[in-house]
């Protein structure tokens, strides 16, 4: 006879169960497909329930009908016939009824339809998002998890596709608030707030560039931001937009924090000061300015640089020297990496060296075995050949040292 119930909590979680191990078998099963439903019981809500025997009695006369059917094969506990199950065996051969009764698609069809869906729209795609995309694709072919998409949400597929075509592949000067580029993407301020660390995974992932960087600088990168951001700078700079107006900043002090969008606007940059120390943290950014800034310029980084930054210093004359000052650790380091890559390989460590190590040992912290394989890793970096003496005796000292944690205007250290 016809199936006509709905199958309960306890019996949707066994059958879905078996349908998992059939399914994990590529649907050629080498051997029974059976659970037992001792194993299940974090599983089953009632089928257990010493108070009410209700759920155990429906379940019982659910599963019996289902054997009547061919659909699956009972074993019941010795002397509880009827009263308790032991096991619950699938019969291959009978899969598609139990889809349809669970209102489940099979794995392979939630796989053709998130391949379907990958393939429609990668014409739209280019650079890391198009490689992201693609790793997806071979992932499934494979027989693996899509993940970061998913073989059985198509809202989020489709939300986190519609995200990567509306992204920019590569960086970007210009800045958008989160709040603001959901509503342009989804019209709605809230959405982006739940994909933003998957897309910044994947961007992490799919952009060489970017590996080393938090979630947070990756969507940077992007040109996403929770709120619009500030560019803080200290000393005699001038800064001419591309109509040749020039606006001084010389007389702002201890500093100024000019707009994102007024950075992007500049063509051309000038500091009437001997050299210029970038810095990676605010707080030491404002030490400098109070014991070592007289007659310098400083700009304080917020960690890696980010587009804006990059665009605001490639706008200097390249005579100017220039100086990193960042913490001495992997963090710290990647950061005087960066700057030479995708700024100038001209710049030089500021504060950044074994004997302001040494000079500050007793601030220090310990490595751990993270940051001893991150320097190790760093030490092979091309762009800090010079720089492999301070990671060896950081290495061998098992130390890193945060640039707060550096003396300023107290006695002279080597730079």
């Amino acid at each position: 006879m016809p199936i006509s119930f709905t199958p309960t909590s306890d019996v949707a979680a066994i059958l879905n169960s078996l349908l998992d191990i059939f399914e994990r078998r590529d649907g050629a099963p080498k051997q029974a497909v059976r659970v037992r439903l001792d194993d299940l019981t974090a599983k089953l809500s009632g089928y257990y329930s010493q108070i009410d025997p209700l759920p155990r009695v429906t379940a019982n006369e659910q599963f019996t009908q289902l054997e009547q059917q061919g659909w699956l094969r009972l074993a019941w506990q010795p002397g509880q016939t009827g009263h308790l199950l032991e096991t619950v065996t699938l019969n291959p051969n009978q899969v598609d009824p139990l889809y349809t009764l669970l209102e489940r698609q099979p794995i392979a069809e939630q796989r053709r339809r998130l391949r379907d869906l990958l393939l429609g729209n990668r014409f739209r795609l280019t650079g890391w998002q198009e490689r992201a995309v693609q790793d997806c694709l071979a992932q499934l072919k494979a027989g693996k998890s899509p993940a970061p998409f998913s073989l059985t949400n198509e809202a989020w597929n489709q939300d986190l596709l519609t995200t990567l075509i509306a992204l920019p592949s590569e960086e970007t000067q210009e800045e958008t608030p989160y709040r603001v580029f959901s509503v342009r993407v989804f019209n709605d301020s809230k959405r982006f707030e739940l994909l933003k660390d998957t897309v910044a995974r994947l961007a992490r992932a799919h952009q060489p560039a970017w590996r080393d960087l938090s979630p947070q600088e990756t969507l940077r990168e992007l040109g996403l931001v929770a709120n619009p951001g500030h560019l803080y700078l200290y000393g005699p700079w001038q800064l001419v937009d591309a109509e040749g107006q020039a606006t001084s900043l010389a007389e702002f002090y201890p500093s100024v924090g000019i707009p994102v969008a007024m950075a992007a606007q500049v063509r051309r940059a000038v500091i009437d000061a001997p050299r210029l120390v970038c810095i990676e943290n605010l707080a030491s950014f404002y030490e400098f300015i109070r014991y070592e800034g007289q007659g310098q310029a400083a700009l304080c980084l917020w960690g890696n640089p980010s587009p804006a930054t990059r665009h605001l210093l490639r706008c200097l004359p390249p005579e100017l020297p220039l100086f990193a000052w960042a913490d001495l650790d992997y963090g710290g380091l990647n950061i005087l990496a960066h700057l030479r890559q995708q700024v100038s390989p001209a710049f030089v460590p500021y504060h950044m060296d074994e004997a302001t190590l040494e000079a500050h040992a007793r601030y220090a912290h310990p490595l751990s075995p993270a940051d001893e394989r991150n320097l190790a890793r760093l030490r092979r970096h091309p762009a800090l050949a010079d720089m492999t003496s301070l990671i060896d005796h950081m290495l061998q000292r098992g130390l890193k040292l945060e640039q707060e944690a550096v003396s300023l205007g107290v006695a002279p250290l080597s730079h």
